[in-house]
């Protein structure tokens, strides 16, 4: 047989979820121009600063394109000089009545025009000497790199992702929320995390963000969690537990449903003192999750039988070989198992 040493309590554990450890800031890059990779300079878990190189691609094609764009602004630039130099020539002419006024602004117009294609070519040459430099993919944070997508060898279009980088810093959990809950657990403050690595230490979180559309493919809600620094056993990818708990009135006793014991209409528990089985009549006030809370007749400390209830008579002696899990604080988890004979 199987027994628990009751404990009180005044929290209500309403929910747990298991997540993922993920950066708050994650950038997925890729290159503003399409190209052929010639090299990558960054593996999965490289750690990258601000600014530096993670790709290449071939830059033949944009030298080309920028020497072109060069070659038309010094056209339009010698265009525009020798209409310039024309221009003062008949002004002078004007001046002296050689030459009409019709004449003159027909001079000014192509003037001004030449200086238009200057200043268009001056805008290519320079928006062309930018996708020049877009040939080296760089990271915009310092952090690390949790996924890359091309290799060498490989053309890419514009925007396509190559590489992805976590931003060093703050972190998270993200987890998913049933339909069913997630309401109820918007109003929660308290919110413990944990790592599955460490189930020992755990510490509060606080939530930062609650999606108002459910997942298509899971049907949950995806919420975000965020990790405090003393949590520095966190690694990217980890799983984390997170726990939704509130506070209720008064310290409640719970026990497993397979504790009760009913005959005649009452409810009772087996309660072990001194080796020997005694049927205490209990109140049943409500129910949270699998477990149900007693409103009267035991108390804390306490060791009740969960299992076999219906093997046991009153004035019965058993001997409880130990506890498989220990007693639970009264401020936190349900009471520890135990086993009894």
């Amino acid at each position: 047989m199987r027994a628990i040493v009751l404990s009180s309590s005044d929290v209500d554990v309403n929910a747990e979820f298991s997540g993922e450890v993920r950066a708050r800031v994650e950038s997925r890059l890729g290159f503003r121009v399409a190209g052929k990779i010639v090299s990558r300079k960054v593996d999965v878990g490289a750690l990258v600063k601000k600014g530096q190189v993670l790709m290449q691609l071939d830059p033949q094609d944009l030298q080309l394109s920028q020497a072109q764009s060069l070659a038309a602004l010094r056209s339009a630039e010698t265009s525009r000089d020798l209409a310039q130099a024309e221009l003062k020539r008949y002004q002078e002419l004007r001046t002296k009545n050689f030459v009409s006024q019709a004449v003159l602004d027909e001079k000014e117009s192509t003037f001004k025009s030449a200086q238009s294609n200057v200043e268009a070519s001056q805008a290519a040459y320079r928006g062309q000497s930018n996708q020049a430099g877009y040939a080296a993919l760089v990271s915009d944070v310092d952090g690390v790199v949790t996924a890359v997508s091309a290799e060498a060898g490989q053309v890419v279009q514009p925007g396509a992702e190559v590489v992805r980088v976590a931003k060093a810093g703050d972190k998270e959990i993200v987890i998913g929320l049933p339909e069913d809950k997630v309401d109820l657990l918007r109003k929660i403050s308290d919110v413990q995390v944990r790592l599955w690595a460490d189930p020992s230490k755990s510490v509060a979180g606080k939530i930062r963000e609650i999606s108002p559309v459910a997942d298509p493919a899971t049907r949950t809600y995806t919420a975000k969690v965020t990790i405090p620094d003393s949590l520095t056993e966190a690694r990217l990818g980890m799983t984390a537990v997170v726990q939704f708990a509130s506070k209720t009135a008064t310290p409640q006793i719970k026990v497993p449903l397979t504790a009760l014991f009913n005959e005649k209409s009452v409810t009772s528990v087996w309660v072990v003192e001194g080796g020997v089985a005694k049927l205490v009549p209990v109140t049943v006030t409500g129910a949270a999750g699998n477990d149900l809370i007693l409103g009267g007749g035991v108390k804390p400390g306490q060791t009740v039988v969960t299992a076999g209830v219906h093997l046991l008579k009153p004035g019965q002696k058993v001997k409880i070989l130990g506890n498989d899990v220990p007693a639970a604080p009264a401020s936190m988890a349900p009471p520890a198992a135990g086993a009894a004979k």
